[in-house]
């Protein structure tokens, strides 16, 4: 099974450097962080480092470190919740000697020299407190602060247990971490508390949004409005679910203007979308995805992609 490859390859490396994706959200930083403190309980004699750009927003989850590139030297990598190598942060996971995906999403772009990858699941947090509960036969540990890790990850990526990717097992695997002795009030406070410029901004989306009558739902975002609310676009991540409740939506984009690119996040409720995303320069879940695109005359093209979507799907 790849769950024993995988943990026979731990055993084999002294030093293990963990990754995740660009941009990080709870569920990659949670399984990034709580896979680390796994091993560092379970192989106390391990270097184990965890590696990426941080965000301040998320810097109570836990912290990356800062390591010279000799480090990759005979060492295994580990890339969590990562779908496509280009989305992989901090480009150095390639110097490693052997390289390992533990992921979720759908596997497109197929990397590393063992694969471990659930679309079922509801998290790749949730498939290392899985990778734990199998092994742990084996003499793997779990502690409070991996457990606070994982939880925060299902709880990120299943939007407190509200979408559908949540399943029997997700609830199970909850219940199970809740058990270990950390400050779910704390962690909940931290993770959903929201700065007065975001609230304002999402006045700003729901003032200003548009419904065509296939049911798409678009927003555009340019660096003005940004600087106007005084919001980065990395913040404009926690309002892409705000659309979310509204009536008569059956998907929706939100275009966010960077400094050399526009960030297209998109949602849906039944039409399929990371197949578009991927025609766009990026991917994700059915359901959820992201894109890239360099111009404004190209909103038009995916918005045009989406119309045709969102009508199909009505159509069904």
């Amino acid at each position: 099974m790849i769950k024993e490859q995988i943990l026979d390859a731990i055993k084999q490396y002294h030093t293990i450097i963990i990754h995740r994706h660009v941009r990080p959200d709870p569920d990659a930083l949670g399984s990034q962080g709580g896979l680390a403190e796994i091993l560092r309980s379970t192989f106390p004699e391990k270097s184990i480092h965890t590696v990426g750009e941080e965000d301040d927003s998320l810097t109570f989850l836990t912290r990356m470190e800062t390591i010279e590139d000799s480090r990759y030297e005979e060492a295994l990598v580990i890339v969590c919740d990562t779908a496509n190598q280009a989305r992989v942060c901090d480009q150095r996971y390639k110097l490693g000697e052997k390289l390992i995906k533990i992921d979720h999403h759908p596997n497109v772009d197929s990397y590393g020299d063992l694969q471990w990858v659930d679309t079922e699941a509801s998290s790749t947090s949730e498939m290392i407190y899985e990778f734990y509960e199998d092994l742990q036969e084996y003499g793997l540990k779990m502690t409070d602060e991996a457990a606070r890790l994982l939880y925060a990850g299902i709880v990120g990526d299943t939007g407190r247990f509200l979408f559908p990717s949540t399943t029997k097992r997700t609830f199970q695997f909850a219940a199970q971490l809740v058990t270990y002795s950390f400050d779910r009030s704390e962690l909940y406070e931290k993770l959903y508390t929201t700065e007065d410029t975001i609230v304002r901004l999402k006045g700003y989306i729901l003032q200003n949004f548009s419904v065509s009558p296939s049911g798409l739902s678009t927003v555009k975002l340019t660096k003005d409005i940004l600087e106007e609310y005084n919001i980065t676009p990395s913040q404009t991540s926690s309002l892409v679910g705000v659309l979310g409740d509204v009536e008569g939506i059956v998907a929706w984009a939100i275009f966010v203007e960077e400094e050399d690119l526009i960030r297209v996040r998109l949602r849906s409720k039944g039409p399929v979308v990371n197949e578009i995303a991927a025609r766009y320069n990026g991917g994700g879940h059915p359901m959820a995805a992201g894109a890239s695109i360099y111009s404004w005359d190209a909103m038009e093209d995916v918005k045009e992609d989406l119309e045709k979507a969102c009508l199909a799907y009505k159509e069904q």
